[in-house]
């Protein structure tokens, strides 16, 4: 049976089956993972952070993204383990001298190499773009090819030259097991300095509140006696001054007090710098009979 034009329809044409799977390109997963932000999907710029699992953001958009987490936003899921900046480590990237930024094929004659990435390994010189393996150290953000950390095996950075443990070496985009046993080991750390919290909590607790009672003197006769509640002489001018208490008695506190003018080892020019001084002291003719309680003449 044809049609108008004599064509003869075949069979896939007039049975439709099943549709086909469509795959994900592997190169676009690879560009999309090492060169746009996990969050915002847009392209990585400085300063680029990454996360206790491995994943790549800007740090503009994970600020946005904490200072308003009810926004809707497409991929909220891959940072809802982040609760704060501490959760985050800002890299120390080094540049690849053959990236040429954006408009390297704008005209569309020549080749573009879509594997050709925006940093490199410092020390082998590895590309990063997803066919190598990285890693960041969690003390100092500086990021290695995992080549590199297994062909020169060190404590100390390459780059900075600070202390690391195998334990702060973090993969960037691992497997699937791999990310498992970095979410397991950022809930293990997270529950330990919980623990760590809660025991000082529990400490400062009990510790017993500072006392603020006044100090009591025992006074001769056995009773108890406040160094606060002790009557002071009416007499003024004297800085000697003995405080009685009921009894009669003197405290200890009050006998040691005496006039500057008494002391004997002290100078005469010492002794007139303090109004107790027989020089400072103005006869009746030198008082004035009256006083003014808010002088301007300052």
């Amino acid at each position: 049976m044809g049609c108008d034009g004599g064509t003869i329809p075949k069979r896939h044409e007039l049975v439709k089956g099943p549709k086909k799977v469509e795959k994900v390109d592997k190169n676009a997963e690879l560009a999309a993972k090492w060169k746009y932000c996990a969050l915002s999907q847009e392209k990585l710029k400085r300063p680029i952070v990454s996360c206790e699992l491995g994943r790549l953001y800007n740090k503009d958009a994970i600020i946005e993204y904490l200072l308003d987490k009810t926004a809707e936003r497409p991929n909220t899921d891959a940072v809802t383990h982040i609760r704060g900046t501490r959760d985050i480590k800002e890299l120390n990237l080094t540049d690849n001298p053959e990236w040429e930024g954006e408009r390297r094929n704008t005209k569309g004659d020549r080749y573009e190499d879509i594997y050709c990435g925006m940093f490199i390994c410092p020390v082998v010189g590895l590309e990063m773009n997803g066919k190598h393996r990285f890693c960041y150290l969690q003390t100092c953000g500086c990021v290695f090819s995992d080549r590199a950390l297994k062909e020169v095996k060190t404590e100390i950075c390459h780059k900075c030259g600070d202390p690391f443990q195998n334990a702060d070496i973090v993969v960037l985009y691992g497997t699937k097991e791999e990310s498992e046993k970095l979410r397991e080991k950022m809930e293990d750390r997270r529950a330990k300095a919980k623990t760590k919290k809660s025991k000082k909590s529990k400490a400062a607790e009990s510790m017993p509140p500072p006392s603020d009672a006044k100090e009591t003197k025992q006074v001769p006769n056995g009773s108890l006696e406040n160094g606060g509640e002790s009557s002071q002489s009416d007499q003024a001018g004297t800085s000697g001054a003995s405080q009685i208490s009921s009894n009669g008695d003197k405290p200890a506190a009050a006998a040691s007090k005496r006039s500057i003018q008494e002391m004997q080892e002290k100078s005469e020019a010492f002794k007139s710098l303090f109004t107790t001084h027989s020089s400072a002291k103005r006869t009746k003719d030198q008082t004035s009979n009256w006083v003014t309680h808010t002088p301007y003449h300052f």
